[in-house]
């Protein structure tokens, strides 16, 4: 018993003390770790801000420069960061060649790398800068004029009041500096108004091919020239009459050198800056398009209101946030004649919804503005002469005929750009008999829009024949295989020899033979202003009906295969986007008569 009353004791005894000891503890541990992560959040958030202002962004250019901001935001300067294909590509190649680091985010999120951000990082945890690709800053924040190639050139840091580089010095900036109360800017962290920097240096080189060439003269780890533009300019007669890579692609008539506007570059508080300034186009038009989710690009500060994973729940194909669908959609909820949507949980509210198709369709319309750009780009670049016929045209007879495709750009290769698998050019030609029917044709498209090469699941399958007298500019890489002779490939990996490669610099000099062992590329471009001829025959057996005949042709360009598109894991989503930019230059039909 008493024992029984000693050990009660001591159980009350130590209970109290424990609980005392364990609300102590708890209180250090409460008041210990909060401070750690306090400290710790503190300072990660310190750290995070002084990147971001030490690395600006585009939208707080945009505040004086809405016109350039609106050229730039749908451009493929700002959708090198976003492009999906481009993540697809990056984890693909760095699957099979793990050392190469940031090697292709340096051009591609160049301002995310100099901040140190992570290679693998994705995309929708980057910052806002990072996210905007070749940004303002990736040009103007270039003190140093150098002929570095692979994107091996440095932003200089600075907040939004250091200077920023340009072509022509700071007369503007100096004006409105001088007198910043009256233009309400603020010239420094305590001072109230639009914060601008405060000195405009001239940078020549930013002018110049040569500033260019740091990311459109890229050479892959392997010792293969991937992007050769700089090559093919340096070669060119653009070259030797002193035309720049900015005198066209910043050109106001794509493709056409030196069409330029007189305005101002900056409006500071409604008042233009140096209104009679040379304007140059910031879009850079060329043939490459967005497949991206349009809520995401082209970039719109009012789509910052969502993240980028809350973007991609948002089905912009479907009239989700159209005010007058939402009106039916909820009268037919209320009548019971049709079941409600599960929305994504973002986007339950119609407020929210209607917010973002109101983004949806700005963005859409700065798309279609690209689209038109690059239609003219490419239509001034080239261009198609013919038929021309080699044999007699009668009923039986084989039909012989020539296109002659003619590259009228004087600057680079017709296609240029990144080589290998993309980007296509092809010819597509038909030939309809005098009752209508499409009787022979090239340069169709399998189901899944790819031509009918060896690279075609259909034609593999055996659904469709092959297309043997197809014209494609596009480039190849060529592996060669154990036994037997060369194959095309859509990179420049040779699978033949180990199925799971891991890719390494080569031992040969292929700074001189620009190809590593068992790989090299066959160039099918046109130089420019080159042409070349494509010759077609129809069989005659084909021709049974005397009459009016009709040939098509049209020019086709799309930025990816969709072969190579699946082998680096697109989506379907993707895959359709692509096709849906497919784009058709060059197109007309001609009559002719075949008699009996």
């Amino acid at each position: 018993m008493i024992k029984q009353q000693l050990r009660n004791k001591w159980r009350r005894r130590c209970g109290v003390a424990t609980l005392a000891a364990l609300g102590i503890l708890a209180l250090l541990a409460w008041h210990a770790p909060a401070n750690a992560a306090e400290e710790a959040s503190v300072d990660e958030m310190h750290t995070a801000t002084l990147d971001e202002n030490l690395f600006p962004s585009a939208s707080k250019c945009k505040s004086c420069h809405e016109d350039i901001y609106r050229e730039w935001a749908s451009s493929n300067h700002a959708y090198s960061s976003i492009s999906p294909m481009f993540h697809k590509f990056e984890n693909a190649i760095n699957s099979l060649a793990p050392t190469i680091g940031a090697f292709c985010v340096r051009c591609h999120i160049s301002a995310g790398t100099a901040m140190g951000e992570p290679r693998e990082m994705p995309i929708w945890d980057r910052s806002q800068v990072a996210r905007e690709g070749v940004t303002c800053i990736t040009c103007h924040r270039v003190s140093e004029a150098d002929g570095r190639s692979n994107g091996e050139r440095r932003i200089v840091p600075g907040t939004i009041f250091e200077p920023v580089f340009g072509n022509i010095g700071g007369d503007g900036v100096e004006q409105v500096v001088s007198d910043a109360s009256s233009w309400k800017v603020a010239t420094n962290e305590d001072e109230r108004g639009n914060q601008i920097h405060t000195e405009g240096i001239k940078m020549t080189q930013l002018s110049q091919s040569e500033f260019c060439a740091s990311c459109h003269q890229v050479a892959v780890n392997l010792g293969i020239k991937l992007e050769v533009v700089w090559e093919q300019y340096r070669d060119s007669p653009a070259h030797k009459e002193g035309v720049s890579c900015q005198d066209c692609h910043m050109s106001y008539e794509p493709g056409i050198a030196g069409v330029f506007k007189t305005g101002p570059v900056a409006v500071v508080d409604g008042r233009p800056v140096n209104p009679n300034r040379t304007r140059h186009d910031h879009s850079f038009a060329g043939p490459g398009y967005p497949i991206a989710h349009p809520g995401i690009f082209p970039h719109n500060p009012d789509a910052e209101n969502w993240t980028m994973r809350e973007w991609l729940e948002f089905n912009w194909r479907e009239p989700w946030g159209d005010p007058d669908w939402e009106d039916e959609y909820e009268e037919a909820v209320d009548e019971g004649t049709r079941d409600e949507i599960e929305f994504p949980e973002v986007w339950e509210d119609r407020f929210d919804r209607e917010e973002a198709r109101a983004v949806v369709e700005y963005n859409l319309e700065l798309i279609e503005e690209k689209r038109d750009l690059r239609q003219r780009v490419m239509e001034n670049g080239s261009h198609i002469d013919g038929p021309f016929f080699s044999s007699a045209q009668q009923i039986g007879n084989d039909l012989d005929f020539r296109y002659t495709v003619i590259n009228e750009n004087n600057g680079h290769n017709l296609p240029s750009g990144s080589l290998g698998a993309q980007p296509e050019l092809w010819l597509n030609v038909a030939l309809i008999d005098p009752s209508g029917n499409n009787i022979w044709e090239s340069g169709y498209v399998d189901s899944n829009g790819d031509m009918a090469d060896q690279h075609s699941l259909d034609v593999l399958a055996g659904k469709i024949p092959m297309d043997r007298q197809l014209f494609n500019l596009q480039t190849k890489f060529l592996t060669t295989n154990v036994k037997g002779t060369d194959r095309e490939m859509y990179l420049p990996v040779n699978f033949d020899v180990d199925q799971l490669p891991f890719l390494r610099p080569a031992a040969q000099p292929t700074t001189v033979i620009n190809h590593p062992p068992f790989v090299r590329m066959e160039g099918r471009s046109i130089p420019p202003l080159g042409s070349r001829d494509a010759k077609y025959s129809v069989p005659g057996e084909l021709l049974t009906e005397p009459g009016t005949y009709k040939l098509a042709i049209r020019m086709r360009s799309r930025a990816e295969p969709i072969y190579f598109m699946r082998f680096v894991g697109a989506t379907a989503e993707m895959e359709r986007t692509m096709n849906e930019w497919m784009m058709d230059v060059d197109s007309f039909t001609v009559e002719f008569e075949v008699g009996s």
